[in-house]
């Protein structure tokens, strides 16, 4: 992909189109455009496909032109949008062979010229036609009415084939916490820069922000869901940063159990993207539906449905899933996505619940996990769930580890002789409650350290505790 999406998102442009993503973008461009950047150019982004035929299109719009897309093809104005008002240029594809048929029509015009990407001839009518082949079986045309500005329009469009590309990335990398990030990925990556809606800074991958265009189009002309992109990529460097600040401040301890390790978070790929969404007031104006907790709140459960149902349409996955919080490491996140470039994949991976890209890339399915956590008068079901979840984001780094079961071991365990050994191993701890958790699981053949070969573990503690407030935290696990 050429580096035509160097963008940040300025905003939403509501567009009549069939198919494709449409956006207002600002974008970088040469120095001599510098100025007209700094005040944030307009630009259209969309795939169109005719007869199998993908060719990529952003369209600069700066200046108060719009775009009407339709499939195969799309239509550009000098101004904005209307029914009734004729279209400055019109773009579509061409198969090879009407492409050859045009391009001998143009070598027998007076008015024939060679530019650096196109071929270009005037009709006898005064139509200006723009040749462009786009790689060996497509090509494109953008066709400029009588008395427009031909190169000006044509200035406005980029055109890439959407096939036989080769990536400079794995697209189905893994990272994780037991998986760094490949060497020389952070040299080789092609990143988009965008601005959200609440003003922050977010880099991406340029192929994943093409297809979130098209996702995030879908969904506001199908569903009314507006998507924006809270974070994407962030370099080693600045995980390393973030952990040596709070190394500083709270800790090496604290900060272990609290900051993504520099190499293993999956956001350094820039395929990691982590979503929220707007909703329309009546007013017309939108509010940001932008924190963790107001995006898990029941009511947009659907909300989250709709956008989780169109992901494997344009090359995405749902990345952390509820349940598989052992495998992944963490947990359940409705706003992480991962792209993985390409749609068959990822609709193999979302049409069987709970896979997970790890357990796709091993070839075979974990087992299921046996869960009871009755039994307990002391806590609730959700204060249970949550000391089982740190426990199996925890499990997720032992690596060649197999899951089998979980439990309650009981409220015996809250006991003061408990509570004064979890104290004692970490200084200045103030732990109030104190919350065993048992465990069954088997280890890999090739097992490392102090595991046992092939070996199952059976009723294998897990030790947490918590202050006044606070959140479980694993403190201790072992026999």
């Amino acid at each position: 992909m050429k580096k035509i999406l160097c963008l940040l998102l300025a905003g939403v442009i509501l567009a009549s189109s069939a198919f494709g993503a449409v956006s207002a973008l600002a974008a970088e461009t040469p120095e001599e455009n510098a100025a007209e950047a700094a005040g944030g150019r307009q630009i259209a982004a969309a795939c169109l496909d005719q007869t199998g035929r993908r060719i990529d299109v952003v369209v600069d719009l700066s200046g108060g032109w719009s775009v009407e897309f339709a499939s195969g093809a799309f239509y550009l104005y000098d101004g904005d949008y209307s029914e009734d008002k004729e279209a400055a240029a019109i773009g579509m594809t061409l198969d090879k062979q009407v492409f050859e048929e045009y391009c001998e029509e143009a070598a027998a015009s007076d008015s024939y010229k060679e530019l650096d990407e196109a071929l270009f001839y005037t009709t006898e009518d005064g139509y200006g036609n723009y040749l462009v082949p786009v790689g060996d079986d497509a090509c494109f045309m953008l066709t400029v009415m009588p008395g427009a500005d031909g190169d000006g329009a044509f200035a406005r469009v980029q055109v890439e084939r959407d096939t036989g590309w080769t990536p400079n990335i794995d697209y189905l990398a893994l990272v994780n916490k037991l998986n760094a990030l490949p060497e020389g990925w952070e040299d080789a990556l092609d990143t988009v820069h965008i601005t959200n809606s609440v003003g922050d800074d977010v880099e991406v991958e340029s192929r994943a922000y093409l297809a979130y265009l098209k996702l995030a189009y879908d969904l506001a002309e199908n569903d009314g869901i507006y998507l924006e992109l809270d974070s994407a990529r962030r370099s080693v460097a600045a995980q390393q940063d973030i952990m040596d600040r709070f190394t500083e401040k709270y800790g090496a301890d604290y900060a272990a159990k609290t900051v993504a390790q520099p190499g293993y978070s999956e956001h350094h790929t820039g395929l990691a993207l982590d979503l929220y969404f707007k909703i329309p007031n009546e007013d017309g104006t939108f509010t940001d539906v932008y924190y963790n907790e107001d995006m898990e709140k029941e009511e947009y459960k659907g909300v989250w449905e709709a956008i989780h149902a169109k992901l494997a349409d344009y090359g995405f996955i749902l990345r952390y899933l509820e349940g598989e919080e052992h495998i992944t490491g963490y947990r359940y996140e409705p706003w992480h996505i991962r792209y993985v470039d390409d749609v068959n994949i990822a609709r193999e991976i979302m049409s069987q619940p709970g896979m997970t890209l790890e357990e796709y890339l091993a070839g075979e399915a974990a087992p299921e996990v046996e869960i009871d956590l009755s039994g307990s008068e002391l806590y609730t079901e959700d204060e249970l769930n949550d000391a089982m979840l740190a426990v199996k984001c925890k499990f997720a780094a032992w690596e060649g580890c197999e899951l089998h079961s979980i439990r309650y071991a009981g409220d015996e365990a809250d006991n003061e002789e408990n509570l004064a050994w979890l104290n004692s191993l970490e200084e200045g701890a103030e732990y109030t409650q104190v919350l065993e958790l048992l465990m069954d699981f088997h280890t890999a053949a090739d097992a490392q350290g102090a595991w046992e070969q092939d070996y199952e573990y059976t009723d294998y503690q897990w030790w947490l505790a918590r202050g006044e407030e606070g959140d479980w935290e694993v403190v201790s696990w072992g026999y």
